[in-house]
């Protein structure tokens, strides 16, 4: 083959690091993978009855590019209930990712800036290239808050949009109201599109949810099924925003995704009215399990929300790529600061796993804390 054919653009994407110790799982005999954020309950019995009802009744077809009508319906009667804006209508997306490009693609033109937070979750600055885009990182090290001033000595006139994620992946930190509402009315300020990523608000421990968007009707939410009931493979997401990017979002996702996948948007058409405070509480006891067994000997903070911890690196290891390979031969998979971050000095664990997995997880880190063997 040759490398000709190969799209520019292309040498922008890197390989991700949560994929390539997913891989290594796979060749790994009873691995301790705490490196993948993916919830270890099952889809919801009713979600499960419904798509397969669909899929009998023989509702296979396309739906509407913006989504089947039935499923938008119920989720604008949440979104207007929790916001009341006058604008904003409501796109179903194949995933949040999906929602994402979407959103990159129709905003950012060749050269513009996008302000991600450091760390960030890995796919964000591959986006924003994908759309032709630069991505201009904000530290948030070492409280992985949101520092308003930071934020503007990185605004310039090529600044397009913000992305926000909160709860976050990595960190697990969640932004408070006051964080929030200062970055929202910041931008509403500064004519700058304001992206929040909302995929894990179901899982906020310490108080509840703040999305920017109860601050600033302009600003465009991106949200999804896929953490919250179990559902990662199933590609069900939405956004909801001001109507004229709705419009752009639906009119590429006509020759992009098309629409997502129609049996299961008809099983999450009640979803938003189930309970998950369950599912919650169970990932808030393993958060302060993880939080109990590690302090002391990690620099660790309190994580707010999702399902994440993000501890710095031990003395003695140069770097978290160093450790997360020390880590290899207990047979522990965890993810290097470096995927998410310009620094390498943290590392990601996922204690979205069974309670045998994290148990076992915690006791190989509580060995490594010591430092690296001596030859």
């Amino acid at each position: 083959m040759s490398e000709a054919w190969i799209a520019d653009r292309m040498r922008h994407i890197e390989a991700s690091g949560i994929r390539k110790a997913f891989d290594l799982s796979k060749k790994m005999v009873d691995p301790i993978n705490l490196s993948i954020g993916l919830p270890d309950f099952d889809v919801p019995d009713s979600i499960k009855e419904a798509a397969i009802s669909a899929i009998r009744e023989g509702q296979n077809a396309y739906t509407l590019t913006l989504g089947l009508p039935e499923l938008r319906t119920h989720i604008q009667q949440h979104v207007d209930t929790e916001f009341g804006h006058a604008d904003r209508p409501v796109i179903v997306t194949a995933g949040t990712s999906g929602g994402l490009l979407l959103a990159l693609c129709c905003t950012v033109n060749p050269g513009d800036e996008v302000i991600l937070f450091d760390p960030y979750f890995v796919m964000y600055n591959n986006l924003v290239a994908l759309a032709g885009g630069k991505s201009v990182l904000v530290d948030t090290y070492p409280d992985f808050g949101i520092h308003l001033d930071r934020v503007a000595a990185a605004v310039t006139p090529r600044t397009k949009c913000i992305l926000l994620n909160s709860p976050n992946n990595p960190t697990g930190a969640v932004a408070s109201a006051d964080e929030v509402a200062a970055l929202a009315r910041f931008c509403q300020e500064r004519n700058i599109l304001l992206i929040s990523d909302e995929v894990y608000k179901t899982f906020c421990y310490n108080g509840p949810f703040a999305s920017p968007a109860s601050f600033n009707d302009q600003v465009l939410v991106v949200d999804g099924f896929s953490k919250s009931y179990g559902m990662t493979g199933w590609r069900l997401g939405y956004a909801h925003g001001p109507s004229q990017l709705i419009q752009e979002m639906a009119k590429l996702q006509q020759f992009s995704y098309v629409c997502a996948p129609a049996p299961l948007q008809k099983g999450v058409v009640d979803a938003m009215n189930l309970d998950l405070t369950a599912q919650a509480a169970a990932y808030r006891a393993k958060r302060d399990q993880v939080v109990q067994a590690l302090s002391g000997l990690y620099d660790l903070g309190h994580p707010g929300g999702a399902f994440y911890a993000f501890p710095k690196v031990p003395a003695g290891y140069a770097s978290a790529t160093e450790f997360a390979a020390a880590a290899i031969p207990h047979n522990l998979l965890i993810i290097p600061g470096n995927v998410f971050s310009k620094r390498d000095t943290h590392f990601r664990i996922s204690y979205a796993v069974n309670d045998r997995t994290l148990e076992r997880g915690l006791d190989v880190l509580k060995q490594l804390a010591a430092g690296p063997k001596k030859a």
